[in-house]
């Protein structure tokens, strides 16, 4: 299993909410380049960015996402407000794989037709809260179920699934070990998990249920888990 450091975007700052709610930021660091790079150095295999401006509509991070490109030599997947076809492609025209949630679950050929131009380029981010996808930056439900939406992509060529679990979120509480197994066995993507991973052990038990990817935020922050221990994971 692969770990990969969360870099959190708002305001450009590198920050880490609870919940992703805006002012809870138990994180805010300046620069999110510098952040980037170094989980880099101290071994990180591959970054995963998230740019919360983007995903609240209220802005984006673009200048701070193409500067981390271009600091880094590391794969990049970058996430947040990714709904038309012309952002994304400026993301991917960056050399990045891109995270889409919002447009994905509610236009399902938009995201096919982006899936077959772009092969293993485009990953579907499910955020799921008391068993609901979370649309536009977690302010909106949808009505598909998880059942539904995943057998819709079942055949789409994508780079894999990310599952983000709301209720753990930012929490460092540890991760629901039911909900992340049940997913397993409906998502026929490699998954990437997110969402309250708060210690080596919580790591295990994902690669135990099979989980072939780990965005870990909080944890590496606070120092609960030390990065040069897990990102060499294979």
């Amino acid at each position: 299993m692969i770990v990969i450091p969360a870099v959190d975007i708002l305001g450009g700052m590198a920050v880490q909410l609870v919940g992703g709610k805006p002012g809870t930021e138990k994180i805010s660091l300046p620069n999110p380049w510098e952040v980037a790079q170094d989980w880099v150095n101290k071994g990180a295999q591959r970054l995963h960015l998230v740019d919360l401006d983007a995903a609240m509509g209220s802005g984006d991070n673009l200048q701070a996402i193409a500067k981390i490109v271009e600091a880094v030599d590391v794969p990049i997947e970058v996430g947040g407000g990714i709904r038309t076809t012309e952002k994304a492609e400026t993301l991917l025209d960056l050399g990045v794989d891109i995270i889409a949630g919002t447009r994905a679950v509610s236009d399902p050929e938009w995201l096919k037709d982006l899936a077959q131009r772009y092969p293993d380029k485009v990953i579907l981010a499910l955020d799921v809260k008391q068993g609901k996808i979370q649309l536009k930056g977690w302010k909106e439900s949808s009505s598909k179920t998880l059942a539904a939406v995943l057998e819709e992509v079942a055949n789409l060529p994508l780079k894999g699934v990310l599952h983000t679990n709301v209720d753990v979120e930012g929490q460092n509480k540890g991760i629901n070990v039911n909900e992340t197994k049940k997913f397993r066995a409906l998502c026929p993507h490699p998954i990437i998990e997110s969402g309250g991973i708060s210690s080596k052990k919580d790591l295990a038990l994902l690669e135990e249920i099979g989980i072939e990817y780990a965005v870990v935020g909080m944890a590496i922050y606070t120092g609960a888990i030390k990065p040069e221990e897990v990102w060499r994971q294979e």
